[in-house]
């Protein structure tokens, strides 16, 4: 499980979300988190954020991303999604329900551990949910919940 950090004593001019420049996943979702933030939020890969933030050790920015707020207070993992999402003005309610429930936080944190540890996965089922462009994704989960739907009704038909 990646650890939680509270905060650093660095003070960025904005919001920055520190992320893994090698992963793919995490690439393609921050290409998305960028078109919804504009210019509120600043992205870095942790490969060049390790020289902003000295007193946070690479070993930490590997294990999960990070958002650091513009008073140092950090955000890990989902809570930095959330967080990233909050400040873009996209789904607030994800944030307070993180710090809030001990059954979101818990079940978003597994949910980013397990995607963590399994990338290449992750993001093959994207590609094959919503398709290669993160700018316009596509719908493609809801015709396949449609093919298993009609298979689920025909087996349901046969038993009857």
């Amino acid at each position: 499980m990646f650890t939680k950090l509270s905060h650093t004593n660095s003070r960025p001019a904005k919001p920055t979300l520190v992320w893994d420049g090698n992963c793919g996943f995490c690439k393609f979702w921050i290409i998305r988190w960028k078109r919804l933030s504009g210019d509120k939020i600043q992205f870095k890969p942790y490969q060049e954020a390790i020289h902003d933030f000295k007193d946070i050790d690479e070993r930490f920015f590997k294990e999960a991303a990070r958002l650091i707020d513009v008073d140092g207070k950090l955000y890990d993992g989902p809570a930095a999604a959330y967080k990233s999402l909050s400040i873009a003005g996209k789904y607030p309610y994800l944030l307070s329900w993180y710090e809030g429930s001990s059954f979101f936080r818990k079940l978003s944190d597994f949910g980013y551990q397990t995607i963590a540890d399994n990338r290449n996965f992750a993001m093959k089922a994207t590609k094959f949910l919503v398709g290669d462009n993160p700018i316009n994704l596509k719908s493609y989960w809801v015709f396949y919940l449609m093919i298993l739907l009609g298979i689920l009704l025909l087996y349901l038909g046969r038993m009857a």
